[in-house]
């Protein structure tokens, strides 16, 4: 049996039009721009109207990757969807998702495993596709963390930010996809990064309201400190792993939680910043769909090309971390016919996620 490999063959990501500012906050909380960027690196977030949820921002990323793909809905395998903030604990979001995208013959799964959720994803498609399970595979991070933000706390409010990214993976026989990857947990600090209630621990009730206990809370010294010592260490594991060192790198791609992180691990490694990529200060922290928007974005920017070595590393809830070495096989797939050209073209990025989706809650023009 021919060794099969995971190619990234599309990709896209998507934010909301409502940008939020410093000095938008700063007429909420006690804050002010120079305090936020100063800790952060943070200037403006997108936050969701009140009628878009997760399934919303995940569908539009996931129409945008499947165009670059130049794929067929139809032809998507699995879909998966990761996420800590569904549309409703139940049903999956990723079910929602792989029906409005028309991806009627695919699988659907939803991984819950904070900012760290992408690059689990992305080891776990990797592995669908080696063992010949699937042969194609779209994978979104997506989250919606602003309707679980107290805007009375201006230690997590000013941080957090809506937005998805998206990949189509493709089976090939040409060496490429996940090198090297690390998935590590760390159960003894779960409380540092938590939101509390609604669930089976504590329920819902009037008392979790009133006591504010259903918005997230953190240790952001805590996690500064797990995040600074983790990155470094779980990337030089994966290094040693490929047997690969850092000029090896082409690009990195870490978690978008703060400019410092970022800065101090890309130090640490010696990588100049044309390597580094970083856009925590256009979007904030905006958990599993960091990594995926700051990919395409890339991406987009030409950034990457067949046959570099991207190195992605995310940590967060759980505590947990995530690092893996992915090679870059063809970035592009030729259109199967003239009308899926056509397609292409008529579906631009630019538009706003509301014009491509129909009464049924399905992407126009990619299914009957």
């Amino acid at each position: 049996m021919t060794r099969k490999y995971a190619s990234l063959i599309g990709w896209g990501h998507y934010a909301p039009e409502n940008v939020v500012t410093n000095d938008d906050l700063a007429q909420i909380v006690d804050t002010n721009d120079e305090w936020i960027r100063s800790r952060s690196g943070i200037e403006q977030r997108h936050f969701v109207s009140e009628d878009q949820a997760t399934s919303d921002l995940c569908v539009e990323a996931g129409r945008r990757a499947l165009e670059t793909a130049g794929v067929d809905p139809a032809d998507i395998d699995l879909v998966l969807v990761a996420t800590s903030s569904p549309d409703e604990l139940t049903p999956p979001v990723s079910s929602r998702v792989q029906h409005r995208l028309g991806c009627a013959n695919a699988g659907a799964m939803t991984l819950m495993v904070g900012c760290t959720g992408f690059v689990y994803g992305l080891v776990t498609a990797d592995q669908f596709i080696q063992t010949g399970a699937y042969e194609t595979i779209l994978l979104v991070g997506a989250e919606v963390i602003s309707k679980n933000l107290d805007m009375e706390d201006r230690t997590t409010c000013v941080l957090f930010g809506d937005g998805a990214g998206a990949v189509v993976l493709q089976a090939t026989d040409r060496p490429c996809g996940v090198r090297s990857f690390e998935l590590g947990s760390d159960g003894s600090q779960a409380d540092v990064l938590i939101a509390p209630a609604p669930g089976t621990r504590i329920p819902v009730s009037q008392e979790i309201v009133d006591n504010r206990t259903h918005y997230l809370r953190m240790d952001g010294r805590a996690v500064f400190k797990f995040a600074t010592r983790t990155m470094g260490e779980s990337l030089q594991r994966v290094m040693a792993k490929a047997g690969v060192g850092v000029d090896d790198i082409d690009l990195f791609v870490p978690h978008q939680a703060n400019a410092r992180i970022i800065e101090y691990a890309a130090k640490q490694f010696g990588l100049p910043p044309e390597k580094v990529v970083m856009n925590v200060a256009d979007y904030g922290n905006t958990s599993a769909a960091t990594i995926p928007i700051a990919l395409s974005e890339a991406l987009d920017a030409g950034r990457a090309s067949a046959g570099d070595t991207l190195a992605f590393v995310g940590f967060g809830a759980g505590l947990t971390w995530a690092a893996c070495l992915f090679d870059l096989g063809p970035l592009a797939v030729e259109p199967a016919d003239e009308d899926a050209e056509a397609g292409r073209q008529t579906l631009g990025d630019g538009a706003p996620a509301d014009s491509v989706i129909d009464d049924r809650g399905v992407v126009k023009g990619l299914i009957a």
